[in-house]
């Protein structure tokens, strides 16, 4: 399992993917950082900054918590399959996103 922090504007978050699909997600994040920009919409999604990633994590704060992967994969196209936006084309950025939400799927169906 790796880890994956992450600056949001709530503070500090801990995602947890399996080591194989990690560099998906950092992809994924390094993806839509560059595009954010070309959306048109005025109310586009805030983007965590992506800070650090890690095989070992030992929270010591009560505040924090890890967040599976697929969890936090699904509120991500949450966000943006709601977006309403007509000029550019969102479809890429949605399919990017939900092919690594339907691995994760069949990762916790295999397990």
């Amino acid at each position: 399992m790796r880890y994956l922090m992450l600056q949001e504007n709530t503070g500090l978050h801990f995602v947890a993917l399996p080591e194989s699909h990690m560099y998906q997600l950092v992809a994924l994040f390094k993806r839509l950082h560059k595009e954010i920009d070309k959306l048109t919409i005025v109310d586009r999604p805030e983007l965590p900054a992506v800070l650090a990633e890690c095989a070992d994590l030992e929270l010591l704060g009560s505040e924090l918590s890890v967040t599976d992967g697929l969890a936090y994969v699904s509120g991500l196209e949450r966000r943006f399959a709601s977006l309403q936006e007509n000029e550019y084309p969102l479809i890429s950025l949605l399919t990017e996103i939900r092919a690594l939400q339907a691995q994760l799927e069949f990762l916790n169906e295999e397990e």
